[in-house]
């Protein structure tokens, strides 16, 4: 049973990781999208506030996908393993 409570435990805890391994894309996506707007408004830097307010709120829902993806390593490191470990208790009582 020690076996079982370790395995679910590692799982959560390898889950967590990879699931906050989802930060990655939206540093790199906001990375690009900076650099694209500081270019665009290098050429033209008329169009400053279209510019700036557009790429804000690119960042804003990129930003979105790391969040998630927080939430769910956060979940699985605090609540899944006690929902799990009772399951298993209760099935083998």
């Amino acid at each position: 049973m020690e076996l079982a409570i370790g395995i679910i435990l590692g799982c959560c805890a390898l889950g967590a990781g990879v699931a906050m391994v989802a930060g990655i894309g939206p540093g790199i996506g906001e990375g690009n999208a900076v650099a694209k707007a500081c270019e665009a408004i290098g050429r033209q830097p008329e169009c400053k506030g279209d510019v700036t307010s557009t790429m804000l709120m690119g960042c804003a829902i990129a930003e979105t996908t790391g969040l998630y993806a927080l939430v769910i390593a956060i979940l699985l490191i605090f609540v899944a393993p006690n929902l799990l470990v009772n399951i298993l208790l209760n099935a083998i009582a």
